[in-house]
């Protein structure tokens, strides 16, 4: 959720909810759904600018607006029990015992659902929002983010779980010598600590990464918990799989304590022909004007000459992604886009879609599944409250039918719904019994 969906065309697809980013009305209705079909967690994706693109293609996006993530998180806990509640925060642009602290506060209040999706921040237009005036190297932002995410979760060790014993006999609240100051010093942190709230209910809120890149690879099997991950084909999902989860086996940590959820763009159809209709309709609702943008700088060619309702022409080979060109070709080439329909498909969402009835959504899924292609998946909506609620009353129950989801929650914290293990506190022997 962005706080909505991720396709530029959403808020205008026929009874969506346009004002969605802003009204908790609508955002309640939705996480209760979710909840009712037994989803994992509420993902919250966030950004911390307006985002970079052409004035003309932001002036016609949802995505311009949203609420801040914590605290739109605190109020949905108090309308939910068992969904998981996940924000990003960004590990350039904040401070450790900020992050720290508000996702031990988010936790409690939810007992035991919060998330902390890790990023670095890509948008180099963030940098001008903290008083910069240019973007720190990408090498540096993911070894000052191994450096933030031993220090958030040092700080969330800095009580043992007994550390409050309340005892108003005695007049003792807590024990001292169950209270541990980090004193961290380091390359790019000084951070004393303690952090003063009890440890979470879940001892650290599930850590969550999402990128591709060697060191965003090399982060997320050190440290993650879960991955959502962007690729296009059961193969290139293959690829990264293997190579994470190898990495993890380098590192001694069991594959199962990460999660590995590719994004998955879900349109349904009463046919697999109506679904494609669907799609072709609600890419239809991004505006030319920002969609050949899109379709350009894929290419790396100028295609604003091109004929918009003619087939793709040939593309001369430049300096630019090859590989991305290829990919965009090759989609014209597969599904007999137009290059109209070929730019508002990439100007709309051009990502890992799965596009069908119910019945093909959930024949593809599994095959992801029992290929190891993914462990899940972190389903994108085509605009609210309709492709919400279609997922949660069609695919939903086909995939338990299967016996490839629940149909009740196993515990009630995001731990024990994943089967992630509560993490030992490092500096506390856990209490006796």
């Amino acid at each position: 959720m962005r706080p909505v969906s991720i396709h530029t065309g959403a808020w205008r697809w026929p009874g969506a909810q346009a004002d969605a980013n802003f009204n908790l009305r609508h955002l309640t209705r939705s996480i209760q759904k979710l909840e009712a079909g037994k989803f994992d967690a509420f993902f919250m994706a966030d950004h911390l600018a307006v985002l970079n693109m052409p004035i003309e293609a932001l002036r016609r996006s949802h995505t311009v607006t949203s609420f801040e993530p914590f605290t739109l998180l605190s109020a949905l806990a108090m309308v939910t029990e068992r969904i998981g509640l996940i924000a990003t925060a960004s590990t350039t642009f904040d401070e450790p015992f900020h992050i720290a602290r508000r996702f031990a506060s988010l936790d409690h209040i939810s007992e035991g659902r919060a998330g902390w999706n890790i990023v670095t921040t890509s948008n180099p237009d963030a940098a001008l929002n903290f008083g910069r005036d240019s973007h720190m190297e990408h090498g540096d932002r993911y070894r000052r983010a191994r450096e933030f995410y031993d220090v958030v979760t040092g700080l969330w060790d800095s009580f043992a779980d007994d550390a409050f014993i309340r005892d108003a006999d005695s007049g003792i609240f807590f024990d001292p010598e169950r209270m541990h100051r980090l004193n961290h010093k380091g390359e790019y942190l000084s951070v004393r600590g303690p952090l003063h709230i009890a440890r979470p209910v879940q001892g650290w809120p599930v850590i969550v990464q999402a990128g591709a890149s060697e060191p965003g690879r090399q982060l997320a099997a050190e440290t993650a918990e879960l991955v959502f991950a962007a690729p296009s084909t059961l193969a290139g999902a293959r690829g990264f799989y293997a190579d994470v989860k190898g990495r993890m086996d380098r590192l001694g940590r069991p594959r199962d304590h990460l999660k590995i959820l590719p994004a998955a763009f879900v349109v349904i159809g009463d046919t697999v022909e109506a679904a494609k209709q669907r799609r072709l309709k609600l890419d239809s609702l991004v505006h030319y004007e920002s969609a050949i943008a899109s379709l350009s700088v894929a290419l790396g060619h100028d295609a604003s000459g091109f004929d918009p309702d003619g087939p793709l022409p040939p593309i001369p080979e430049t300096n630019d992604s090859k590989s991305s060109r290829e990919r965009v070709i090759e989609l014209a080439e597969r599904e007999g886009l137009s290059v109209r329909q070929l730019a508002q498909r990439l100007g709309g969402y051009a990502g890992l879609s799965f596009v069908g009835t119910a019945q093909t959504i959930a024949d593809e899924m599994e095959e992801w599944l029992e290929t190891e292609g993914s462990d899940g998946f972190n389903i994108m909506f085509p605009w609210l409250p309709g492709g919400l609620d279609e997922f949660v009353d069609q695919v939903v129950p086909e995939l338990q039918r299967r016996g490839l989801f629940r149909t009740e929650y196993e515990g009630r914290t995001l731990r024990e719904n994943l089967g992630l293990p509560r993490p030992a506190n490092r500096f506390f022997a856990a209490p006796a019994g």
